[in-house]
């Protein structure tokens, strides 16, 4: 069974999926929805969850550097409940503080352009999360 990755954003999430056992993450896509109708990401990630035989998700949960709790990372939480809710599998919060940044720096020195790290930032930010979950050991 895998692990998916979720970089979970406003209007989009980025989607890594880790190998079976476990040691290493790829970035799959960015599904683009509507933060105020979760309904709108429920479909394509059934078909993520069905089609890698998921057993966990990891959710990205941006805390603020002082490591208080946000806004985003309050849409994370609620985000991570309503999936965990609707698909009955365990979801566990990561702390992704600086993982955009690092996605970003990782695409600039393999000089990637503007155009396409916005088409591939979120992505790239959910196997950061994905792998940081990986090689912590869990």
């Amino acid at each position: 069974m895998k692990i998916l990755g979720l970089d979970v954003g406003e209007r989009t999430i980025g989607v890594a999926v880790s190998d079976a056992l476990h040691f290493t993450a790829q970035g799959i896509e960015t599904i683009k929805w509507d933060e105020s109708d979760y309904e709108s990401a429920i479909p394509r990630l059934k078909e993520l969850i069905e089609g890698y035989e998921i057993s966990k998700i990891v959710v990205g949960y941006p805390k603020n550097m002082n490591n208080t709790v946000g806004e985003r990372a309050q849409s994370s939480e609620t985000f991570a409940k309503y999936i965990e809710e609707h698909f009955d599998i365990p979801i566990v919060l990561w702390d992704e503080r600086l993982t955009t940044m690092a996605a970003e720096r990782v695409l600039l020195e393999a000089d990637v352009s503007r155009k396409k790290r916005k088409k591939v930032i979120d992505k790239m930010a959910a196997v950061m999360i994905l792998q940081s979950y990986l090689d912590s050991g869990h």
